[in-house]
């Protein structure tokens, strides 16, 4: 090296790749929004009274290739056993094929929720097929897009059955052969509400049961299976509901639950071809007979059609219902697991039903086998009828079952008196071999096969057929399949193809190095039961993750159990009710809510046994002080808690938060911060430092694990000290003795997406994840003041700033034009956007948030859109043509606009189709017109006609 060479940079620098504008953008941005430095921004932006006064200090980042190297030694730390544990989660094979260009592919896991329909169709379709199957399977008449897990399928459930059904005891029936982590989730979900559970046998104890309805599950967790039908009979004849937990393997060689009389349908389709993942994410899913429809939750996809009348799909009935109601939302389940039943639909799709019969007839004849050996040796199972899962008594030798289990490297389901073990599409007869070994016996399976029978009852053999559309039929070469796929991912617009700037959501780079190790095996093929030394790396990283989450937030404890946000607020809210319960004050049960909350925080509450209390803002979006002061005052002898969104939905940091803190504290109440918009935080201010007491933390928002379509997500809660004891519980931690019990099937949530938020930490460090907040802060502000002018920025703190997100109010235009928010969204779309959040917090504006990593090009290209859009609506203005004759109403446009022989509009086909700035080669085409929405729920249509109802749909 001469004297005049400067040292080369690192190769891979992490915080300058993640983070999009780079340094001297960065002085362009800070000069156009009138400030001298990021840190001056930062001064104008967050009040001094909640700056955490140290530095974020979590280590030296680590490269990406760093990175990977740890993330090896924290993988070679797990050991991958044979897991035959059953329990609700199998080993599955996801094909090749699936995992390269779904679980692996941008397209599809950068993706947010398809509210926006027309950019959407490529994941609608695919989710429209998950529905599909599972109302095949399940022999109902409806199904949702996808629950979080079966034991959150099971709460709903219940939910769903007290709701329907007119037997007014608040009493529910649980099948003692049912999952014990979802008799656990089923239990923290129906304690705070007053229901009380009957667990017992569905044959012998149902009947004397008065019960709002009843859950059955089939198989058995020990594999026994018997003839639910007299027992469902019984129970519907006396009003009540009857669910069926049913897997869905199975049910491709069983009675379907709609066959044997149930009303709804749950369980979990993470067998077809979702890793356990040491607990998840996995999509769980729930069917119902038409008459409960418009009652059930989550997110339904429909069939509609668009402004040519040509089918298209878009989510149905209630969705986000939990705005809309707020408290007297049914549920509060804001993310699905769309990602991953995306997966699941694909499996189906690539094995079409013979192959979906093909793997569970294997299945249970090597179950078959399995039995017929073990009870050569002496160990007969309890049951004679089963799928793929036996249960033997020990026989008093329990002990050198485990012993011999570990030296053959395979986990069984050890009970105080009995071993279960259940097989899946993995099992080969070299593992039944060393079953038998560890049970005492040398055996052939050769041999053993030769004499074993089935043990599925004639009286359960499935005789409907299932998966008949063509879509299951027609992709059995791996070019067809790959061909399907690519064709619906071109018909979305994910991050990979632009920015996606909705507010509230955060949508920043998944970086590729994060997503590596979620399919290393390691990772992904742990049973969330397995021995915890087994999983001795998932729990380093778990501790090292919750003390990072720790010091990132100001909290003393954190449990990374909850998978959704939505199911973090409840969590924190049950911690705070136990807290409440466990000091005698048992008539706190009131929690304020600000009018400008984000819908799931009064649907959570209502969920918590809560009675929520709104409290006003003023003009400014503001918490109004005064009216929470006089609320907590009139309620201070019931007062619970207080749900406070910080920095506000309304994008500004609100002055009064510690006063916020401070009145409720007074009055004996705790303050939950919904840790929605903590990417406007880190390393700037800690919750915990200045006065809440519990938050959740959005991994998919803040941490960067990604959408997948509206799904994986994680919300992890950190709570003060006090609230400790009260985080949740799980009977495979803890035996089911703590206070506060199971918000989640598997003890650690979605485990294996886990790695996704650590490894961001890891290459970030303190100063990085501090630097992302600032310039996510920055590039709020430059859409800001570029905006301002022509579309007004509706909310600001005292010093003309906003957060990390900014509304811009439109509503104005449509008393000059007629314009609408919708119109403004989809012409977005023409300009190659996704639109950003509409009418949310307000009704008629629009909430932007640029995060992080868009560049300032990115930026331009998207105010340059917006203002284009601004001199659109000026020529509607002007009378060039009526708002109902312009680009905006006609929008998005097509290709089928382009082909249209006649062209009779007042404006041109290149006005249209390619409006100003935008590129011809790199243009995004959209599929469909704009959606008929009132169309689709009056003729709703939630799985997949026949090919002829298409086309009558069009007519």
């Amino acid at each position: 090296m001469t004297a005049h060479q400067k040292p080369a940079e690192p190769a891979v620098d992490f915080v300058r790749r993640h983070i999009g504008p780079a340094p001297r953008d960065i002085d362009a941005m800070l000069q156009t929004v009138g400030a001298s430095s990021l840190s001056a921004l930062m001064g104008e932006t967050l009040p001094a009274s909640i700056r955490q006064k140290a530095p974020l200090d979590l280590g030296k980042p680590l490269s990406e290739t760093e990175a990977l190297a740890h993330m090896r030694g924290i993988a070679s730390r797990n050991q991958v056993f044979t897991s035959l544990i059953g329990q609700g989660y199998s080993g599955t094979i996801m094909p090749t094929v699936i995992q390269r260009n779904i679980l692996e592919n941008p397209a599809w896991y950068t993706a947010y929720t398809p509210y926006q329909p027309e950019i959407s169709q490529g994941r609608l379709e695919a989710l429209f097929n998950f529905q599909t199957m599972i109302c095949d399977l399940t022999g109902l008449d409806i199904a949702n897009a996808s629950l979080l897990d079966e034991g959150t399928a099971a709460a709903e459930a219940m939910a769903l059955a007290e709701r329907s059904s007119s037997v007014k005891t608040k009493a529910f029936f649980v099948d003692h052969d049912v999952h014990p982590q979802t008799l656990a989730v089923l239990r923290t979900r129906a304690e705070p509400l007053g229901w009380s559970l009957i667990v017992g046998d569905p044959a012998r104890d149902l009947d004397k049961a008065d019960v709002f309805g009843a859950l059955f599950q089939y198989p058995g967790t020990h594999g026994g299976l018997t003839d639910p039908r007299a027992a469902i009979a019984a129970l519907k004849a006396k009003g009540g509901v009857a669910v069926v937990a049913a897997d869905p393997l199975a049910l491709t060689l069983l009675a379907s639950p709609g066959d044997l009389g149930a009303d709804i349908a749950i369980g979990s389709a993470q067998r077809f071809g979702v890793p356990m993942g040491y607990g998840g994410p996995h999509a769980a899913y729930m069917a119902v007979k038409d008459a409960l429809k418009r009652a059930m939750p989550g997110r339904i996809v429909g069939l509609s059609v668009d402004s040519r009348g040509q089918p298209a799909y878009r989510l149905a009935l209630q969705t986000r219902e939990q705005h809309i109601r707020r408290e007297k939302a049914t549920s509060n389940i804001c993310t699905a697991q769309v990602l991953l039943a995306v997966i699941a639909s694909m499996y189906a799709v690539y094995h079409g039903p013979e192959g979906l019969t093909h793997i569970a007839r294997t299945v249970h004849r090597r179950t078959a086998v399995l039995a017929a050996g073990l009870k050569k040796l002496g160990f007969a199972p309890l049951s004679d009828s089963y799928f793929d899962t036996v249960t033997v008594a020990v026989n008093g030798q329990r002990q050198a079952i485990i012993s011999h289990a570990a030296h053959e490297q395979i986990n069984l389901r050890l009970d105080e008196t009995t071993v279960s073990i259940a097989l899946d599409e993995t099992t080969t007869p070299a593992v039944i071999e060393g079953v038998w070994r560890i049970f005492g016996g040398t055996l052939s399976y050769a041999e053993i096969e030769k004499e074993a029978r089935d043990a599925l009852p004639s009286a359960l053999h499935r005789s409907s057929k299932f998966m008949t559309h063509p879509v299951f039929n027609e992709h059995r070469s791996e070019t067809e399949l790959l061909r399907y796929m690519r064709k619906l991912s071109d018909r979305d617009l994910a991050l990979d193809r632009a920015m996606i700037p909705l507010g509230s959501c955060t949508m920043k780079l998944n970086a590729t190095t994060e997503m590596i190790p979620v399919t290393w095996p390691e990772f992904g093929a742990l049973h969330p039961f397995a021995p915890k030394e087994q999983a001795a790396g998932y729990h380093a990283m778990f501790a090292t993750l919750e003390k990072w989450l720790a010091d990132i937030t100001g909290y003393d404890a954190v449990s990374l159990q909850p998978n959704s946000g939505a199911q973090g607020e409840y969590a924190g809210l049950l911690a705070i009710r136990a807290y409440h319960l466990s000091r005698g004050d048992a008539q706190r049960t009131v929690c304020l809510i600000p009018s400008s909350a984000h819908g799931t925080n009064p649907a959570s509450a209502s969920m918590a046994g809560m009675d929520v209390v709104v409290v006003a803002c003023d003009a400014g979006g503001n918490v109004d002080v005064e009216d929470m002061r006089k609320k907590a005052a009139q309620h201070a002898d019931r007062l619970a808690a207080v749900m406070i969104t910080y920095p506000s939905t309304h994008g500004v940091f609100e002055e009064h938060i510690r006063d916020i803190c401070d009145i409720v504290h007074t009055h004996g109440g705790q303050v939950y911060l919904d840790g929605a918009n903590l990417n406007a935080q880190v390393g700037l201010a800690r919750p915990g430092e200045y006065g809440a007491d519990v938050s959740h933390l959005n991994l998919h928002k803040t941490f960067c694990i990604p959408h997948g379509g509206g799904g994986p997500g994680m919300g992890p809660i950190g709570v003060r000290a006090h609230l400790a004891p009260f985080l949740p519980g799980h009977p495979a931690a803890d035996g089911g003795k703590a206070p506060v019990g199971a918000v989640s099937a598997a003890p650690y949530g979605s485990a294996s997406i886990l790695v996704i938020s650590y490894i961001y930490i890891l290459m970030m460090g303190g100063e990085g994840l501090t630097r992302a907040t600032e310039v996510a802060i920055l590039n709020a502000n430059y859409i800001a003041k570029r905006l301002d002018p022509h579309f007004p920025v509706l909310y600001k703190n005292h010093n003309g700033r906003v957060a990390h997100e900014c509304i811009v109010d439109p509503r104005g235009l449509k008393t000059t034009s007629g314009v609408t928010v919708d119109d403004i969204a989809k012409r977005l779309i023409d300009y190659g956007f996704h639109a950003p959040t509409m009418s949310f917090p307000v009704p008629g504006t629009l909430m932007i948030e640029p995060t992080e990593s868009e560049s300032k090009a990115e930026l331009d290209r998207f105010c340059d859109a917006m203002i284009a859009i601004r001199r659109e609506i000026a020529d509607v203005e002007a009378g060039r043509f009526k708002i109902e004759a312009s680009p905006l109403r006609h929008a998005p446009h097509t290709v089928h606009d382009i082909a249209e022989d006649k062209w009779e509009r007042s404006y041109t086909r290149a006005e249209g189709c390619f409006p100003a700035g935008t590129s011809r080669n790199d243009k995004y085409w959209c599929p469909v017109g704009r959606v008929d929405n009132v169309y689709g729920d009056r003729n709703l249509v939630c799985s997949c006609p026949p090919v002829s109802d298409y086309a009558q749909a069009a007519e």
